[in-house]
């Protein structure tokens, strides 16, 4: 198969790696490798995992990585095409339209054209990634109109015709498997499943993204995490949460709380959810103490 998209200085996985890691990243060979496939072959990488562990992080570093303004669409519920396209600004057209007078005017020119994160993305391919965020959030006939959208990289506008980009933008989405998404979306990405760290690489992460924080403090955040996350919780700590923890404890450490009880008194940092913090208070002191102490 053909190269489709030159990526000057990616060269393989692990240059994707590095770069990746100056931009305070750390991917692992799966996700290095992913990421490389999809740059190359032009096609859109579609990343999956648990809120947290990340997926939009991952988004920011490529943007980062290729020297590109991150052009973000976060779906939701009841997301619809004008809020991915375009719209026009019908305020200033009325506008035009009494200061007119019996003058032409036109009223789909580029000024009252409003370009939402799609048409972005095509009119400069070149200087822009396209982060569609959490797809599963979306309803069926949105995914549906974004497929038609990643087929051919062409919007139709009728007061202005078809917009087609030079070359195929790239483009991350990511998923939180709330629904499962369609196959034919699947086909038309490059999948990479991204899991909670191992701890020694959810430890190094911590210690780049909290510079003030010792690393022995930073494997105690994690060794918590991780019996954390063996709970059956609503909402178990993400990645971004244990960099807080580890930053909160060690703030309130450094103002004389003990360790055990410095990640008790910083809980809400890592836990964000009451029924979670309720299910675990029994046992909450004890379970920190066996990581802590």
């Amino acid at each position: 198969m053909a190269i489709r998209r030159s990526i000057a200085g990616l060269g393989d996985p692990g240059a994707v790696a590095r770069a990746m890691r100056d931009a305070q990243y750390i991917a692992d060979e799966g996700l290095a490798t992913t990421a490389y496939l999809a740059l190359a072959l032009g096609k859109p990488l579609l990343l999956e995992g648990a809120p947290g562990v990340g997926k939009t992080e991952a988004s920011k570093a490529l943007a980062s990585v290729l020297g590109r303004e991150l052009i973000r669409l976060q779906c939701y519920e009841g997301i619809d095409a004008a809020h991915a396209l375009y719209e026009w600004n019908f305020p200033r057209q009325m506008l035009a339209i009494r200061q007119a007078g019996d003058a032409y005017v036109n009223l789909y020119a580029d000024e009252y054209l409003i370009a939402r994160p799609l048409l972005l993305a095509l009119q400069a391919p070149r200087q822009r990634l396209l982060l569609i965020d959490e797809i599963d959030r979306a309803d069926h006939e949105f995914e549906a109109f974004l497929l038609e959208f990643l087929s051919d990289f062409t919007i139709s506008i009728p007061e202005r015709g078809t917009i087609r980009a030079a070359e195929p933008p790239v483009v991350v989405l990511t998923s939180n498997r709330t629904r499962e998404l369609h196959e034919a979306l699947r086909r038309r990405c490059v999948y990479h499943w991204i899991g909670y760290p191992e701890p020694a690489l959810e430890t190094d992460i911590v210690m780049m993204r909290a510079s003030t924080v010792a690393r022995d403090t930073a494997e105690r955040v994690v060794a918590a995490v991780n019996r954390l996350r063996a709970e059956p919780l609503a909402k178990p700590p993400g990645v971004a949460e244990t960099v807080e923890w580890a930053e909160a404890a060690t703030l309130l450490a450094a103002q004389g709380a003990a360790w055990p009880r410095a990640f008790a008194r910083a809980i809400g940092v890592a836990l964000k959810d009451q029924d979670d913090i309720a299910f675990l208070g029994p046992r909450l002191d004890a379970l920190l103490s066996e990581v802590a102490s």
